[in-house]
């Protein structure tokens, strides 16, 4: 047992950040993996978005986020968001963060797509995540506030009287371990783990869907998720990433025969929003004719240069992107569902706030616009570190009644990977009504299985694909990252954002499992 005025679960850029900024109050940090090594943050390779330069604004970053988002962003979340990233920016300076500067000292943004300006602010091109984590990490060691715990999984939610005091965690050794606070901060990451393609870490598993869930707390927007259209296709798992940026660059789509797919799709071409660019990559592979990102005219012999990370993951499968065309796949990449938070990181559970992709701000809408993700990780870090410390004088102790139970089973891999096939065919970049309930049939039958054995690895898995599946099931038409083939056009009447309970969850699986039964002769 473990006890600490505020914890803060995960070690990526919410998370961290989150503690810098609580400093020099004391927190608790738990992290799956040593910090610095299993976050989606370190892989993040165009940077973040904020509105740098002179021919740009706030505004401007704000109408940007809501048309990305496909008429459901909250359009205050936006512009407060983009009106705070300055500043972010500037407290990731002083943490280190070695950003790209030009000649006369000034940040130097770079173009992404379905923005309108040059905004996002990066380090040598690709290396945004890596580069900003490093300086954080280093200063987070350095921080004797924060006390680190890590190679510890958290698996379950500690509730007690209807309050949030802590979590029940796994350590390296198998052993169990209840982690007890005031004030609990859920910063884990997303769902790319529930996905058999994904340019997500292991890590990134949903359990802080799943926990928050079975406690109560409200989910949101679970149904869109993000598939970057250009991961590289090599057979690695998670699959290396080729930035957005590169695009921006001029880089182009074309397929096996050298046909560029994407102008006949958007007027933007390879600028169009993901969701769309990824769904032509998907028709391109699924007719056969394969999906390339050619390089080779707008970066050229500067390649390795100007994008080192991407250079070095072709490279390593004998692809030399300079000269070669990048063979190129959908893959999960980023969900813009979560716990609902309000504008200050809170939870609808007492005790609880949510920072980072396990949160749903608002901020994404249906469809995240590209290098926001860091920036709401850094703002919603900043404002629930603030929260908590204005909060922290008047959260009474809470009253340690409970032990950490047994060891239940260890994961299970070959039900993981049940999940991730189940997930990828049924509830990725193409949906219909049969395959979701499909999904929620298998997806049921999984989490019983946890329960019969005791594991809550499965349980947390199975739980939160069927919060995702669910609401895919329920939002009848196609925005954003969710596209239905038997409702494939908005519905403005569904222009909302959506919530779901486990419990409701649980219903539609019952529902789609007497389905299933019906249909046997």
């Amino acid at each position: 047992m473990a006890e600490s005025d505020i914890l803060i679960v995960g070690g990526g850029l919410a998370g961290l950040f989150c503690a810098l900024k609580l400093a020099p109050l004391p927190v608790a940090v738990l992290a799956a993996a040593p910090i610095g090594e299993g976050a989606s943050s370190v892989w993040a390779q165009g940077g973040i978005a904020a509105a740098v330069g002179k021919s740009d604004s706030p505004e401007l970053h704000a109408a940007d986020t809501f048309a990305a988002g496909a008429g459901i962003v909250d359009r205050a979340v936006a512009l407060s968001v983009a009106r705070e990233a300055r500043a972010r920016v500037d407290d990731l300076l002083r943490f280190g963060a070695p950003f790209d500067h030009d000649a006369l000292g000034d940040l130097a943004p770079s173009q992404e797509a379905a923005h309108s300006a040059r905004r996002i602010v990066r380090v040598k091109g690709d290396g945004a995540g890596a580069a900003i984590m490093q300086a954080l990490v280093a200063r987070v060691r350095q921080t004797p506030s924060i006390r680190l715990h890590e190679n510890f999984v958290a698996e379950d939610l500690l509730v007690e009287s209807g309050r949030v005091v802590g979590v029940l965690a796994r350590g390296a050794d198998g052993i169990m371990q209840n982690f007890y606070a005031r004030a609990t901060v859920l910063a884990t990451g997303g769902v790319g783990a529930l996905y058999a393609l994904t340019t997500n870490p292991p890590q990134a598993n949903g359990a802080a869907l799943a926990m928050g869930a079975r406690a109560g707390a409200r989910i949101a927007d679970a149904e869109f998720v993000q598939f970057h259209p250009t991961a590289i296709d090599i057979g690695r798992d998670p699959a290396p990433l080729a930035t957005e940026a590169l695009r921006g660059e001029g880089a182009i789509l074309v397929n096996r025969a050298g046909k560029r797919f994407m102008p006949a799709q958007h007027k933007d071409a390879e600028l169009a929003p993901r969701d769309i660019v990824a769904r032509a990559v998907f028709a391109e592979l699924a007719a056969g004719r394969g999906a390339y990102l050619d390089a080779t005219s707008a970066v050229g012999a500067a390649f390795a240069e100007k994008f080192p990370a991407v250079a070095a993951s072709c490279l390593s499968a004998g692809i030399d992107p300079s000269r070669q065309r990048i063979p190129v796949a959908p893959a999960e990449h980023y969900h813009m569902g979560g716990l609902w938070t309000d504008a200050h990181g809170r939870t609808s559970l007492p005790g609880l706030w949510a920072a980072g992709e396990a949160a749903s701000t608002g901020l994404h809408g249906a469809n995240r616009l590209a290098s926001n993700s860091l920036l709401e990780a850094v703002v919603f870090g900043d404002r629930v570190a603030s929260d908590i410390a204005a909060r922290l004088p008047g959260l009474a102790p809470h009253a340690i009644t409970a032990s950490a139970p047994p060891a239940p089973p260890r994961a299970d891999a070959e039900a993981a990977a049940q999940v991730r096939r189940i997930m990828t065919r049924h509830v990725g970049v193409l949906r219909d009504e049969p395959g979701l309930r499909a999904a929620l049939f298998a997806l049921n039958a999984l989490r019983d299985k946890a329960l019969a054995q005791g594991g809550l690895d499965l349980r947390n898995r199975a739980e939160a694909a069927l919060l995702i599946a669910a609401s895919a099931l329920l939002r009848r038409e196609s925005r954003g990252g969710h596209f239905r083939r038997d409702f494939p056009t908005p519905d403005p009447a569904q222009a909302r954002r959506s919530f779901i309970t486990l419990d409701e969850a649980l219903r539609l699986a019952q529902g789609s499992k007497a389905r299933q039964l019906s249909a046997v002769p």
